[in-house]
């Protein structure tokens, strides 16, 4: 009997960016020279030797990330994904190219259309200008209502907008800006994501200065987001993302529910063949041949758990069980008295963080695990 194929998501690492913001601590540098194409060549090279590997797999998504993905420019993402068709099986059903307000053409837009690109992810960030500064942003608010319209002339039916909250200069009347301006846009999917300082970066430095909403200030907004965007008909599937029904990012699902997925360009994460490896942050050694670094085997039973409860359809009780019976019990031990205070529920065989405690998720698997 044939075992049916596995889905595998498809992750191309674009690191060029021409500055980079404060908060940032993703590797990027900038494409100077022939850097694009000399990645370009070496993604085609990784693209060819993993595909002849890929036997029982079956490539369900693709994403290019960055960066600014189209720093390579859209013509060598077309090429690259017309190698991934050819090099592995494929049944591609969401591919994405992040993309930012300010520096994606209508020329660009096409392009990906054409190769087959249909989703995009929109670096929105804020609808305040003032907002947009601060995060050190090049973009302006007209820069993205400008993407969005041409994105739609040019064929795309799913659009994602991302959304900063807990930055510098954010207040009520700022936030109702970009949650006003998300019901104007009528996006597929957006992505709200708190701002996180990051040791090394200037936002991390200049932490005491930077006038960040508090605790209650933050939780307060992070409800306002959730209510409205469900108001406007965007549901919440995980901490950070709402959707239209049937326009969840379907390869971020993946990472979330152990899906196998292969990350390709310096820096890039995989969990494939049964392991985690990750090629380090080294344009130079990357196009040079370096090796992917081995990080141990993945999907354990504390992987399950932790990325199940990052999703509101929580974690199956089951699939617990099954990874791991010991852990299991001591994870429902320590969860019923969470369940009684309303911080958990388990329902249709499922454990999940209640929606008003998303935020406080980390300290909640922390305590649910062994």
């Amino acid at each position: 009997m044939t075992r049916n194929p596995s889905p595998l998501g498809l992750y191309l690492h674009i690191p060029f960016c021409r500055g980079k913001c404060p908060y940032c601590d993703f590797y990027s540098l900038r494409p100077d020279g022939d850097r694009p194409e000399q990645l370009a060549r070496r993604l085609h090279q990784l693209i060819e030797e993993y595909g002849k590997r890929s036997e029982g797999y079956t490539v369900r998504t693709v994403y290019f990330g960055g960066g600014t993905p189209l720093l390579l420019g859209a013509q060598r993402l077309a090429a690259l994904l017309d190698r991934i068709r050819a090099s592995f099986p494929c049944e591609i059903t969401e591919c994405t190219v992040e993309c930012n307000p300010g520096s994606t053409s209508m020329e660009d837009l096409q392009v990906l259309h054409k190769a087959g690109v249909n989703r995009l992810s929109i670096g929105m960030q804020a609808a305040d200008d003032g907002v947009l500064r601060a995060l050190g942003r090049k973009h302006r608010m007209q820069d993205t209502v400008r993407l969005v319209q041409q994105a739609r002339q040019a064929g795309f039916h799913n659009l994602s907008l991302d959304l900063m909250l807990g930055v510098p200069e954010e207040t009520d009347e700022t936030l109702d800006s970009s949650l006003s301006a998300i019901r104007q846009l009528q996006p597929e999917h957006v992505s709200a994501y708190l701002l996180k300082l990051e040791p090394g970066t200037p936002f991390y430095e200049q932490r005491f200065c930077l006038g960040l909403p508090d605790e209650d200030q933050l939780a307060a907004r992070y409800a306002r987001v959730v209510q409205a965007l469900e108001g406007f008909g965007l549901s919440q599937y995980e901490v950070s993302n709402f959707a239209r029904p049937g326009f969840h990012s379907r390869h971020n699902t993946a990472y979330w529910r152990l899906t196998p997925y292969l990350g390709l360009g310096p820096s890039a994460h995989s969990f494939f063949g049964g392991r985690r490896f990750y090629f380090p942050s080294d344009l130079n050694g990357f196009l040079h041949g370096a090796d992917p670094v081995d990080d141990g085997p993945g999907g354990d039973y504390e992987e399950l758990l932790m990325l199940g409860l990052r999703l509101t359809r929580g974690v199956s009780v089951q699939a617990l069980r099954e990874k791991d019976p010991a852990a299991a019990e001591y994870t429902l031990q320590k969860a019923a008295p969470l369940i009684r205070q309303g911080v958990l529920a388990q329902e249709d065989g499922r454990l999940k963080i209640c929606s008003q405690f998303l935020l406080l998720m980390n300290t909640i698997i922390c305590d649910l695990l062994p």
